[in-house]
């Protein structure tokens, strides 16, 4: 990856990895998406129309996304808050990712928890 010569090579680092977070949040079965117990212990629709809410998640700001990546979302349903989050992994998910923003060797996981269970 090459910066432009109007965009510092962390901004556009920065850029990418929020674009494959985006993608990944927007399709989560192009990676693993991970729900606790307090999330799969919901009905069915309540678990469905809690992963549709992370799906059309856009509420990103300061607070909850300081690093402009898009990697993490709070979520109010029914009454509970749920938080959701990206991590990144090696192709084996055994590691962290030695460098996120390169989708060839790095997994996505998304988990989808309610905040009491973080």
């Amino acid at each position: 990856m090459t910066a432009s010569p109007h965009q510092p090579a962390a901004v556009e680092r920065t850029a990418t990895i929020r674009a494959l977070n985006d993608a990944f949040r927007r399709n989560p079965t192009a990676g693993r998406a991970v729900m606790t117990q307090g999330v799969n212990a919901l009905p069915h629709d309540q678990r469905l129309a809690l992963l549709r809410a992370v799906v059309r998640f856009s509420a990103f700001d300061p607070g909850n996304d300081p690093y402009n990546e898009h990697d993490f979302g709070a979520i109010e349903q029914d009454g509970v808050s749920y938080f959701w989050k990206i991590d990144y992994f090696d192709q084996d998910y055994d590691m962290g990712s030695p460098d996120p923003a390169n989708p060839h060797i790095t997994r996505r996981v998304l988990t989808i928890m309610r905040a009491d269970e973080y």
